[in-house]
């Protein structure tokens, strides 16, 4: 049912997002991809490896808001979900492809836009 496996797909996008998840290597290590890549807000590519790396120095983060969720079947194993996060620094638009044939879940591909402030 597509409601079913976009709600999986949700679940497991936020948890990625949650700090309690990004500070346990093996619970990121099970979720991403071993083809993982990511473009991140910046522009730079990271690969699966670069990001292992990096959450595990990373410190804990605010919470941010997440909304305007679209999701869309590429096949019957691959899910694209979009969606705005929020934070006080700003807003950003972000992609995802996740696997679901994986067992749990498996993100990828990532990639953040930072969206501009508006000009007045």
């Amino acid at each position: 049912e597509p409601g079913d496996r976009f709600r999986i797909v949700e679940d497991a996008e936020l948890a990625l997002l949650a700090n309690d998840t990004r500070q346990d290597p093996d619970a990121v290590d099970r979720m991403l991809h071993r083809d993982f890549v990511e473009i991140g807000r910046s522009g730079r590519l990271w690969r699966r490896a670069d990001t292992l790396s990096s959450l595990r120095s990373e410190d804990a983060r605010e919470s941010p808001v997440v909304d305007e969720w679209r999701f869309e079947e590429i096949s019957a194993d691959l899910i694209l979900v979009t969606y705005r996060l929020r934070t006080s620094a700003g807003q950003s638009r972000h992609s995802s492809i996740w696997d679901l044939a994986a067992r749990p879940p498996q993100i990828r591909f990532h990639q953040g836009t930072v969206i501009p402030p508006p000009t007045p």
